[in-house]
């Protein structure tokens, strides 16, 4: 299991190596990121694909796949660690905290591009790395 952040959701629609990843590993690795991660990326897409003069009907056509690669978490599964995901993610951003609960509910790693997540307890991974955490998972299910 991987938890995916919003900005690595928005990355996915952006660019092709992100989205790239799901698609190569999905049978082999469970991707989830928190029902919010979901919410917060479809409000702020549009204003981010119209900086970008990007047409945002593909994009969003492209959100809606990605859904399909990756598992929502619902609310009710990592709301018990909302306060333990907010003391960690203190003074950083705490509108992050539920990507930090849904990975402490289900006891695995982050994939993020944010550094506020670094040093919380919970093992992080970057897009420039993370490739290797699901070589090495897509290896164990072999």
């Amino acid at each position: 299991m991987l938890m995916l952040d919003a900005n690595i959701l928005i990355r996915a629609v952006l660019g092709s190596r992100v989205m790239g990843l799901p698609r190569k590993f999905a049978r082999q690795v469970e991707f989830m990121a928190p029902d919010i991660a979901f919410l917060e990326t479809r409000e702020h897409l549009p204003g981010i694909l119209e900086a970008r003069k990007i047409p945002v009907a593909p994009a969003m056509a492209t959100l809606d796949l990605l859904t399909q690669l990756v598992q929502t978490v619902e609310t009710e599964t990592y709301a018990s660690f909302e306060t333990v995901a907010r003391q960690r993610i203190d003074k950083r951003d705490e509108d992050d905290w539920p990507v930090l609960a849904a990975a402490l509910a289900l006891g695995c790693p982050i994939w993020t591009e944010d550094t506020d997540f670094f040093g919380c307890g919970v093992v992080t991974w970057t897009t420039d790395r993370v490739e290797l955490f699901l070589a090495k998972a897509a290896e164990r299910e072999a």
